[in-house]
């Protein structure tokens, strides 16, 4: 019988699992991602009612300024997991294209700070701006919720073999 877990590229070696379970930057992580997003629900509201009605610019524009040092602070520990989990603090094989993509989202949140501090484009402009940064935000989430989704895959494809293994290994001692 074919292993499950084999037959795809495993997300986490055995020694990686290990140390990302025991991590207290998973757990912070954790914490971080689910309030993140509701900041950025807040402020997508916030910005949205702005384009629609005029209202509430001022809460608009600081409501992006909140969920860009939500996302900073999300990077920075997320940096910090990665290297305790995988030796690198970017761009591990296992998170790559999620890294790469999380510097556009960056870098889109940072033009808006620096385009709201500056005031180098109209209120109206920064707005769309943040718009384009959540765009960018909506989809490396759900990149890393199909990571998410792919751990518990192979977590499940591990148990499952090692319970096939199991049963095979009481199987071939009584026959012996």
């Amino acid at each position: 019988m074919s292993n499950p877990v084999s037959s795809h590229k495993m997300l986490y070696s055995p020694e990686e699992k290990r140390r990302r379970d025991q991590s207290i930057w998973t757990l912070v992580q954790g914490v971080l991602a689910p309030l993140q997003f509701l900041v950025f629900l807040v402020s997508l509201a916030l910005v949205v009612r702005c384009l629609m009605t005029g209202e509430g610019e001022s809460a608009a524009l600081l409501s992006v300024v909140i969920k860009t040092l939500t996302l900073y602070t999300i990077m920075l520990t997320g940096c910090i997991w990665e290297k305790v989990v995988f030796g690198q603090y970017l761009f591990a094989p296992a998170f790559f294209w999620e890294d790469v993509f999380s510097m556009l989202v960056l870098a889109l949140h940072t033009a808006y700070l620096y385009a709201w501090w500056t005031g180098a484009i109209t209120p109206l402009q920064q707005l769309w701006l943040a718009m384009a940064a959540y765009a960018t935000y909506c989809i490396n989430a759900g990149q890393f919720l199909l990571k998410l989704r792919a751990a518990r895959l192979q977590a499940e494809g591990l148990r499952i073999a090692e319970t096939d293994q199991a049963q095979l290994n009481v199987r071939t001692e009584g026959v012996a």
